[in-house]
């Protein structure tokens, strides 16, 4: 029998059609990767649309990833202090987008840093300085960044390299960020002291914020007490999950995999995840994560995080290095446990 002609033609249509689809999906995914260095920037677009930014503003004393943009452009990440926005909280200035350091290396504190720290507190601080951008890629749904930073003494002795690789992964309403950071010690052995701040952390946007009903102080590793006011929550709706089936407040100091915070932005469900990896130092980390919108996984610090149960002092000798990968997820819906499971397989894998 012989195939009618029309059969043909649909079939060619649609093959067409679906070649289509593909090469507009594959453009609205593309990602750039695109170097301001004069303005301390490397912008990270998808589709022409701003997803993120690496900087180093002089006004920081780390480069972070700023801000964080949902597939719809929805901001998930904190305004203050770079871009102080009406209505959000404008406590701890060196919660600025997602970053990474910690609260006691050496003795010096480079996760309270910034440019709020009084003068008689700065030799105790440590700053870690962008150094160079190694390279980048750009392509159909990911595109790559490498960048090298000095951890610094107050009087700019470097202790640390950091040699981070970053991966922005673009698909329809997904982004994703993995961040593979190796820190070298250099001339002397480093250590990394059990401490409650620390490693990789980023700042919600208002709206991603678990409602909080009291104000609150915060007291760091040295005694400093910041103040948390009580803010009108209307509007605020974030909630945290952990893998181990911990919610809200309880995930504070708990080990777990990973952990979601799922809410909204503009009315419209967001869920950022963040992903620990099994290769890691500590797996599983302790999640030092609180209710007004501070989200950190920190496997060094277990004395801090366990009551005193456990106790991590890490060192590395002269010359060694130490590999941290994590991965973070912003999702425009309100993801389930198992959705989490399904990109954590893949993160791993």
């Amino acid at each position: 029998m012989t195939t009618p002609r029309w059969i043909f033609s649909v079939a060619v249509a649609s093959l067409a059609i679906s070649g289509v689809a593909s090469a507009q999906a594959a453009r609205a995914n593309y990602v750039e990767v695109v170097r301001h260095d004069a303005d301390h920037r490397v912008d990270v677009l998808v589709g022409g649309k701003p997803f993120t930014s690496y900087v180093w503003p002089t006004s920081l004393k780390k480069p972070v990833l700023y801000p964080i943009r949902a597939a719809s452009g929805a901001v998930v990440t904190r305004g203050f202090p770079l871009d102080a926005r009406p209505g959000e909280r404008v406590d701890h200035p060196h919660h600025a987008g997602l970053w990474f350091n910690y609260g006691d290396v050496n003795g010096l504190d480079f996760w309270n840093n910034s440019d709020s720290i009084k003068a008689a507190q700065a030799p105790k601080m440590g700053t870690i300085t962008h150094r160079a951008v190694r390279g980048s890629t750009n392509g159909a749904g990911e595109g790559t960044l490498d960048v090298t930073e000095d951890w610094v003494t107050n009087t700019n002795v470097p202790l640390l390299r950091e040699d981070t690789h970053f991966v922005f992964h673009a698909k329809d309403g997904a982004r994703m960020i993995e961040r593979i950071t190796t820190l070298t010690a250099l001339d002397s052995t480093v250590n990394f002291r059990d401490n409650k701040e620390g490693v990789i952390g980023m700042r919600v946007a208002r709206s991603m914020e678990q409602p909080s009903l009291t104000p609150e102080k915060y007291t760091d590793a040295s005694g400093r007490v910041t103040e948390v006011a009580r803010l009108d929550t209307a509007g605020v709706h974030g909630w945290y999950t952990s893998s181990e089936g911990k919610q809200g407040d309880d995930v504070w100091g708990t080990r777990a995999k990973w952990t979601m915070l799922t809410g909204d932005v503009n009315g419209a469900p967001i869920t950022i995840a963040m992903l620990d990896n099994p290769k890691n130092v500590g797996f599983p980390t302790y999640w030092h994560a609180r209710g007004y919108g501070m989200y950190a996984a920190n496997p060094l610090g277990q004395k801090a995080m366990s009551n005193g149960k456990e106790e991590l002092n890490f060192k590395l000798a002269p010359h060694t290095s130490v590999t941290f990968r994590h991965e973070i997820l912003v999702l425009d819906k309100k993801a389930t446990p198992a959705d989490i499971e399904k990109y954590y397989a893949d993160f791993v894998r």
